[in-house]
């Protein structure tokens, strides 16, 4: 087993090791919402969702990842009676 090191990356390392990585994933997004915006239809609950979360990722903080979770996630605490549906959607119904 290979111990690493405890000390950061500096921002330069960061990018030369991930930006490559992210910029694949920004683009797969662009995308994404291209193929969104050229359908046909109504968009629902989720991808309000989507551009609630997207708007997080241009803010400042150090917790980005932890806000676009938030963006996407039932916050209520109350359980409910019975599950509506067999699987999770990704995005709450409920997003304001």
């Amino acid at each position: 087993m290979r111990k690493t090191s405890n000390r950061l990356m500096t921002r330069q390392q960061l990018l030369d090791l991930y930006f490559m990585e992210a910029r694949a994933k920004l683009i797969d997004l662009g995308a994404f919402m291209d193929r969104v915006e050229r359908a046909t239809g109504d968009e629902d609950f989720r991808m309000k969702g989507f551009r609630t979360a997207l708007a997080e990722l241009n803010k400042t903080g150090t917790d980005r990842a932890e806000r676009v979770l938030l963006a996407l996630s039932d916050l209520s605490t109350e359980p409910i009676a019975a599950a509506t549906t067999k699987a999770a959607c990704g995005a709450y119904p409920g997003t304001k």
